[in-house]
């Protein structure tokens, strides 16, 4: 394991094989990868790496953000790294942001996994996570993570593992109170900009969620599927947001799956 820091951003290094980038959700960091690192970095040499304002990456710039800032941290990242072309995964603010890196630089992605990520959500849906950023602006991180960590684990994960858990809460709590607001306001602009865009990506693509994830549903990750072409999707029962937390061999398993299939395919067609 390698773990360093570029200009802005600070990453990590496991494994051997063909490169493979993940990408964290919103108030984590690359750590939140930890439970399925063994089984991905077993065959492709992993990238995990610090969103800007998150773990040891450096703060975003001032005003407003958007995903277009998280896509050029990934550029750059993978200039650094000489890495030409890499299927990238993302886990849902990451996931917003593996969409924008494809569209944005669809010759350096060779295939995408979307993780619990929105997808086209209602004027409702969008009022509700617009409510949550309303609350972290005003009372900070702290207003936040009680509701969130109930509607990310189930309760028997919660009872069980309350280390895990408390990681978890730790890790959103220890967010700038000042710049957390400002990238969870891209959670909710991000989705309107991708929604209709998808249509135009031509790559290898996965979708999945969990059956139970309340804010990135199955009829939200059926649609964005439905929207890509050629795309696939996978509902993981019984779980919540966290999932691959929960169940990691059933996530690292179906991404590992769908790289060796599509990947090989590509490589076949062209």
């Amino acid at each position: 394991m390698a773990r360093t820091r570029s200009r802005l951003t600070c990453f990590q290094i496991d494994g051997e094989g063909p490169p493979l980038v993940l990408v964290h959700g919103l108030g984590m960091a690359r750590a939140m990868w930890a439970p399925l690192l063994p089984a991905l970095a077993a065959r492709h040499l992993t990238v995990t790496y610090d969103l800007l304002g998150h773990g040891d990456s450096r703060p975003p710039r001032a005003g407003k953000l958007a995903l277009a800032d998280f896509s050029a941290q990934l550029l750059e990242l993978l200039d650094e790294l000489g890495i030409a072309q890499a299927p990238i995964v993302g886990f849902s603010l990451g996931g917003m942001i593996v969409r924008r890196f494809a569209l944005d630089q669809p010759q350096r992605t060779s295939a995408m996994a979307v993780l619990n990520s929105p997808h086209g959500r209602t004027p409702a849906e969008r009022a509700a996570v617009q409510k949550r950023v309303d609350q972290a602006a005003a009372e900070g991180p702290a207003a936040t993570i009680g509701a969130a960590i109930e509607r990310w684990f189930t309760p028997a994960y919660r009872e069980a593992h309350p280390q895990a858990i408390e990681t978890i809460r730790q890790s959103v709590l220890g967010k700038d109170t000042d710049v957390y607001p400002r990238i969870y306001q891209v959670l909710v602009d991000g989705d309107d900009e991708l929604t209709s865009a998808v249509a135009a990506l031509r790559l290898p693509a996965l979708v999945m969620t969990c059956a139970d994830d309340s804010g990135n549903t199955p009829e939200m990750a059926r649609r964005m599927a439905a929207s890509i072409p050629g795309s696939e999707v996978d509902i993981v029962p019984g779980m919540r947001h966290m999932g691959l937390w929960e169940a990691p061999d059933r996530f690292a398993g179906v991404i590992l799956d769908f790289l060796a299939r599509r990947l090989d395919a590509s490589r076949t067609q062209a």
